[in-house]
């Protein structure tokens, strides 16, 4: 069971983030006006997903709170949990290339997560998500830093010396530019490079998911579904009841590249 934090040296350091979270994104918002952001945002992945390429999960101030204090540590969670499933963990690679890394949770969880501690070169199109991730980065004690780029058109620097790393972010691609970013993709095993996608469970919100399962899986990829019983910390239970969220478990699904150890 998953409880406040990942276990290990990680456990101190998600602790002080989510206090510092708290502090930052209620400093000009009330309780009451982060839970009403945070069901518009709810609404907005699960409802209004044509919204997402446009950037409407981060159109406002409180959107913008309500997915760094309530989804990026779930995030962070769910992304702790997979790397150490799967065996990422040990895998010893220099940098994670942490692709669409929005507030940066998922790259810093999978750096501190890490026997050999890479650091993390973050990159997305929203401003606010890169300033967000670099002081994600600092307040983690992660090595890493963040840049303003387009996911879709970005030229990867692969090798065994990096992973990859989609999490949350490959759904909110328009088709044309998610079309471009499979054969990439294809080509990371060939190249010794580690690749982990990680997609909400729900079916409905990746309809692209089943061609890229079969591409990826030819190509030597692995596919799982993730269900981890989770005790959330009390400002994330409190966050989800006010806005009619259940989160009993952390769920995802993924697809992974991982060299043989």
């Amino acid at each position: 069971m998953i409880h406040a934090c990942p276990d290990g040296s990680a456990a101190a350091a998600f602790g002080n983030w989510l206090e510092a979270l708290e502090s930052r994104h209620l400093a000009n918002l009330t309780r009451p006006e982060l839970t009403r952001a945070l069901r518009a945002l709810s609404s907005c992945y699960v409802e209004r997903r044509g919204r997402l390429a446009r950037g409407g999960a981060l159109d406002s101030a409180g959107k913008r709170a309500a997915f760094a204090l309530f989804y990026a540590p779930l995030h962070f969670l769910t992304t702790s949990a997979i790397v150490e499933a799967l065996g990422a963990d040990a895998v010893p690679v220099q940098e994670i290339v942490d692709a669409g890394c929005g507030t940066g949770a998922a790259g810093a969880a999978w750096a501190l997560t890490a026997a050999c501690r890479p650091s993390v070169r973050g990159v997305d199109l929203n401003p606010w998500a890169v300033q967000e991730a670099n002081w994600t980065y600092g307040r983690l004690n992660v090595k890493g830093r963040a840049t303003q780029d387009d996911l879709g058109s970005c030229r990867w620097r692969l090798g065994s010396s990096r992973a990859l790393l989609l999490a949350y972010a490959v759904n909110e691609l328009p088709d044309a530019k998610r079309a471009a970013l499979l054969p990439v993709l294809q080509r990371a095993p060939g190249q010794g490079t580690t690749v982990l996608i990680i997609e909400p469970i729900a079916r409905r919100t990746t309809p692209w998911w089943p061609e890229w399962v079969h591409v990826l899986t030819a190509a030597g990829a692995r596919e799982h579904e993730w269900r981890f019983p989770a005790v959330l910390p009390p400002l994330l239970g409190d966050l989800a009841k006010g806005a009619g969220l259940r989160p009993n478990e952390l769920t995802a699904r993924s697809i992974s590249f991982l060299p043989r150890q």
